[in-house]
C-alpha cells in the first residue's frame, strides 16, 4: 500500500522538533480526519531556507509527508519553496495512496503558512502566496489530484 520511501520517512522522520524564534511558524489541519502540522522554518538574509523543521499529529502517511516537504525546502529560496506542490511532496515519496493525498496537501499548505507568517513578522509580499486556510476540509478532498 505504501512506497519503500513513505515507510522510510515514517519510521525515520527528517527534521522533527522545533526552531525556537522561527522565521516564520505555520500550523494547518484537518478536522476531519484529525491530522495536524505545524512547520518552522528559519530564513535567512537572501531569503533562503536554512532550517526547517516540524511537528505533526497524525497519520504514518501525515508524518512522512511533512518529513519529505521539510527536505523539499531547506536550501530553497522562498520563491522556490513557493513552487513545492502537494504533487511534488507525493512525487517525491514514489506516491501516495489516493486516501491519502490531502496528507501531502497539508504538506504544502503548512510550508505556506509558514512562510505567510515569516511575510507577516517582516512586512513583505511574497509573489503567489495568498492567506493560509488553516483547516484543510473536505471540499479540498474530494478533489481530483
Amino acid at each position: 500500500m505504501y512506497s519503500e520511501k513513505v515507510m522510510d520517512h515514517f519510521q525515520n522522520p527528517r527534521n522533527v522538533g522545533e526552531i525556537e524564534n522561527a522565521s516564520g511558524m505555520g500550523t494547518v489541519g484537518n478536522a476531519k480526519c484529525g491530522d495536524i502540522m505545524r512547520m518552522y522554518l528559519d530564513i535567512d538574509e537572501n531569503q533562503v531556507i536554512r532550517e526547517v523543521k516540524f511537528k505533526t499529529f497524525g497519520c504514518g502517511a501525515a508524518v512522512a509527508t511533512s518529513s519529505m516537504a521539510t527536505e523539499l525546502v531547506k536550501g530553497k529560496t522562498v520563491q522556490e519553496a513557493m513552487q513545492i506542490t502537494n504533487q511534488a511532496v507525493a512525487e517525491a515519496l514514489d506516491g501516495l495512496p489516493p486516501v491519502k493525498m490531502h496528507c501531502s496537501l497539508l504538506a504544502e499548505e503548512a510550508i505556506h503558512a509558514a512562510l505567510w507568517d515569516y511575510a507577516q513578522k517582516n512586512h513583505i509580499t511574497i509573489e503567489g502566496l495568498s492567506k493560509p486556510k488553516t483547516d484543510i476540509g473536505e471540499e479540498e478532498e474530494d478533489e481530483e489530484y
